[in-house]
């Protein structure tokens, strides 16, 4: 429910018109009743004519107050300080500048009011009442107009800054969800990318060498069918379980377990029964537990080596050193020479962006990673990652 202001605003520049006539008729009904209270009383000779002509003046000026309040309650003040019969519209006219301008302006219209309405009482004077309870009268009257403008004014705006900080606040809202779902989506990419990846090379890798050694003694054909079997599976395990991530109504136990640190030894003997030459200097698992966070990450950064390695250096031998350093840290040093020829095409397709992503996962895991060519002619991925002391 929106409470409107007898100006008839919302806000200062948001007239209403329902409010305007409801404005209009309480002062036409006010002045009417301050006529029938002088003819009643003391109206003799010319008064009557007079005050029904600024009384009729006051309603024709009272419709401005919507649209320059202070100029046209200046007016009315004006009117009111010869007539009664304005009073009803000056009265209005002050309330609404008090509801719509600052406390100064408001305060000197309300003075003018007073002053005007103490001239009034002077050269007309009211048979019944002292000069001196007039003038608290009026002194009262045009206080709690101006307190009463002020105080609804004041609402007005709190009420603005309410309805504004929460749209805001819904905005804002609305962003973290959308950055929210962003980042579960690189996630569910990163994670695709990194397992899927990696299994999906071993399988290249093992279908190559049954595609160009069909020849193979039939338990070796028998062997590389079982390895793309298991491969396979795992394959499906991982895809699954990216999408158990994304379904809405996943738990936990849905989830497969992830890798830890102890888990890379074993990712290095598929890479060896896939062919690669793979040689780890390991001197970090089997040691102390380290947070899980470290480990997936540490088992994801050789994962993505092994993977480049198979896209990029086909049969080239690869070197893997993983340290526990004295300053808490845990290394991890990935290298293997470049192919003879270097504009050769990848073994598999590849986006691009897995080092890309595995040096963002090192970032939020609290480490670093670098990797480029070395003057020995090597390609090179160094990470290190923080452990708890």
């Amino acid at each position: 429910m929106t409470n409107r202001s007898p100006c008839g605003t919302d806000s200062p520049n948001a007239p209403s018109t329902g409010a305007m006539i409801s404005a209009l008729v309480s002062a036409v009904a006010l002045t009417v009743l301050t006529l029938f209270g002088e003819a009643v009383g003391h109206w003799t000779g010319w008064l009557p004519s007079f005050d029904i002509a600024f009384g009729a003046a006051s309603l024709l000026v009272s419709p401005l107050l919507l649209r320059r309040p202070v100029s046209a309650t200046v007016v009315l003040v004006a009117l009111a300080l010869l007539s009664p019969a304005a009073t009803p519209s000056a009265a209005m006219g002050v309330l609404c500048v008090a509801q719509q301008s600052r406390f100064r302006v408001a305060a000197t219209v309300a003075a003018a009011g007073f002053i005007a309405h103490a001239w009034q009482g002077i050269w007309r004077g009211y048979p019944g009442i002292d000069y001196i309870w007039w003038l608290l009268f009026i002194a009262v009257a045009f206080s709690a107009l101006l307190s009463w403008g002020q105080f609804a004014r004041d609402r007005r705006a709190l009420i603005h800054s309410l309805r504004e900080r929460a749209r805001r606040a819904e905005a804002e809202q609305g962003r973290r969800v959308a950055e929210a779902r962003m980042r579960e989506r690189h996630l569910v990419a990163r994670e695709m990318h990194d397992g899927l990846a990696h299994r999906l090379s071993l399988l290249s890798t093992y279908a190559g060498a049954l595609e160009y050694r069909p020849d193979s003694p039939p338990e070796q054909l028998a062997t590389a069918a079982g390895v793309i079997r298991a491969g396979a599976h795992e394959a499906l395990n991982e895809l699954r379980e990216v999408i158990t991530v994304l379904r809405e109504d996943a738990n936990d136990h849905d989830l497969l377990p992830q890798p830890v640190l102890d888990d890379i030894p074993r990712l290095v003997d598929e890479s060896r029964d896939a062919g690669a030459a793979v040689d780890l200097h390991d001197a970090a698992t089997g040691g102390e537990t380290v947070p899980d966070l470290v480990g997936r990450t540490a088992y994801r950064v050789v994962q993505e080596g092994l993977t480049n390695a198979r896209k990029h250096a086909a049969g080239q031998p690869v070197q893997i050193s993983l340290e526990r350093r004295s300053d808490d840290r845990l290394v991890i040093d990935i290298r293997n020479p470049l192919p003879p020829d270097r504009s050769a095409a990848p073994a598999a397709p590849g986006g691009g962006f897995g080092l890309i992503g595995m040096a963002e996962r090192v970032r939020l895991a609290g480490g670093n990673l670098d990797h480029g060519t070395s003057p020995a002619g090597e390609f090179r991925v160094r990470a290190w990652l923080p452990l708890p002391t």
